[in-house]
């Protein structure tokens, strides 16, 4: 079943949704977002999916992030599209039943926020995780706000300040991903925990999940929504996005 450019497959009481623009790196398009929400919303309502797989077709991306040409540096649409974002990187967070992000190769900006959204990353040895905006002049919006959580302050800064990838080993060792494995295990490893955590008691995995979720989407992600469009509007904003579109290096001013 598809919707939008997701594909959707019912395994008993595990759902395997799929990302499938791997032409693209599977970015976050109008297609992705739509097909993931109508996904997640799916597994929300239907009572005998008891736990969720997200992950990407094609062997090189998980999901590489925001769809970049789709970018626009006009106020009011730069609030839309942070507002929009976050609403939908936050979709995996509020949904009731566990979902494991089975990282299959690139996981950046959105891609990379979207996988610690989830409850569970089991990586491949090829994934790669990072937050590249401050290439381009930005920061990432929902990232910048979980990542000190998970990782602690000061790496989480550098990730963010220098927005260079890591590998699987690091990000197991960071606590990023729960543990990483050969490729070709990936999704036959993800779709294994997703039927043990289906085989627990429902309302228990259920009250687990909100606990340690509590306080999640408070006043730092508002503080994200009202402050991050201003980045948009920057002249290192336009010249980090015309430079990435025009294939070259950014000349930030000084």
């Amino acid at each position: 079943m598809r919707f939008g450019s997701v594909e959707f497959e019912k395994r008993g009481s595990v759902a395997l949704v799929t990302l499938d623009e791997p032409g693209k790196l599977n970015a976050l398009s109008g297609g992705i977002r739509q097909g993931l929400s109508e996904c997640l919303a799916r597994i929300e309502a239907d009572a005998q999916i008891r736990a969720g797989v997200i992950t990407g077709s094609g062997d090189k991306a998980f999901c590489a992030g925001a769809d970049i040409s789709a970018l626009e540096f006009e106020p009011a649409a730069a609030k839309q599209f942070i507002d929009g974002i976050i609403d939908f990187l936050a979709l995996p967070e509020r949904c009731s039943k566990p979902l494991v992000a089975a990282v299959n190769g690139l996981a950046l900006g959105g891609g990379f926020e979207l996988a610690i959204a989830c409850d569970f990353i089991l990586a491949s040895e090829r994934a790669r995780f990072g937050v590249p905006e401050i290439q381009l002049g930005l920061l990432p919006g929902f990232a910048i706000v979980r990542l000190a959580e998970i990782v602690g302050r000061t790496k989480a800064k550098e990730m963010s300040m220098l927005g260079e990838p890591l590998g699987a080993e690091e990000a197991v060792r960071l606590g990023i991903a729960l543990r990483a494995v050969p490729h070709e295990r990936l999704l036959a490893e993800a779709l294994a925990l997703a039927e043990k955590l289906a085989a627990k008691p429902a309302l228990a995995v259920r009250m687990a999940k909100s606990f340690f979720n509590r306080g999640l989407g408070g006043d730092d992600l508002r503080t994200a929504r009202d402050a991050f469009p201003f980045l948009f509007l920057t002249p290192d904003a336009r010249e980090g996005v015309n430079a990435f579109r025009e294939k070259r290096k950014p000349q930030f001013e000084r």
